[in-house]
């Protein structure tokens, strides 16, 4: 067994990136991206015939949200996008960052899922609706998922992880708290066991998050241009209902 114990950030999205599947599988997101593509449908104003997801990661939910749809991803890890690539070989792939993503064009839909949660200041997350809103066709809509606001923010642990057919297993605990609830992030510390064989190497990864209120989630999707909404999140195995995701409508 070999031991990485200096914390590294986000080292899982690229050089550990082809062990994603083993730590988020994409048949686990069929219900979520369900929920997503429901909310994306009954707010627009126009046919969504077209989908630009943002911070798309490994693909898990476009896996499950591009039957009859044109889907864009954009992800600013490479490795993920390799990943992705190998799971929506008919999606279109590019490497940006929401924060500066300029493709000049729209689409009828915009989403970005929990990749949100790396817009760590204010002006961070401004710039990612302004991205939404500049790709967002006239009458169209864009989602935003975060993990937690201000408010319904929970320190806790989970863990998880799989085998593969390869020989290789993951397994991770997953702990997040908040050092400092006076500034705008929280800490996600992950310990990775990887396996190939019989040998483990253990890894940690930290992840500094943003944390921000309801309101200023709202404020700032309608100074971007949207009409902005707050909806509850459904899904079957989580029972929290103060867990929200929020829809910015473009005016027709």
């Amino acid at each position: 067994m070999s031991i990485s114990t200096s914390p590294s950030q986000n080292r899982f999205y690229d050089e550990l990136a082809n062990w994603w599947p083993l730590f988020s599988a994409a048949a686990d997101y069929a219900e979520e991206a369900a929920f997503y593509l429901s909310q994306l449908h009954s707010a627009s104003s126009r046919r969504i015939r077209t989908l630009l997801e943002v911070g798309s990661g490994g693909g898990n939910n476009a896996l499950h949200m591009k039957p009859g749809l044109e889907v864009t991803l954009v992800e600013p890890a490479e490795g993920m996008l390799d990943v992705s690539r190998r799971l929506n070989p008919d999606c279109e792939h590019i490497i940006g960052d929401m924060r500066t993503l300029r493709l000049e064009r729209t689409f009828d839909a915009v989403f970005i899922h929990d990749a949100i949660c790396y817009m760590t200041t204010e002006d961070d997350l401004r710039r990612a609706f302004e991205t939404a809103f500049l790709h967002c066709a006239p009458g169209g809509v864009a989602l935003f998922a975060p993990d937690f606001t201000s408010e319904t923010f929970r320190v806790g642990a989970d863990m998880g992880g799989e085998d593969g057919p390869d020989g290789r297993g993951l397994r991770y605990l997953e702990w997040m708290y908040d050092p400092d609830p006076s500034d705008t992030t929280y800490v996600v510390d992950y310990a990775f066991m990887l396996r190939e064989g019989d040998h483990v190497e253990v890894v940690h990864d930290r992840h500094i998050e943003g944390l921000f209120p309801h309101a200023l989630w709202l404020r700032l999707i309608e100074e971007a241009g949207f009409e902005a909404s707050a909806v509850p999140f459904e899904h079957s195995e989580i029972d929290d209902i103060d867990l929200v995701v929020f829809i910015g409508k473009r005016p027709a």
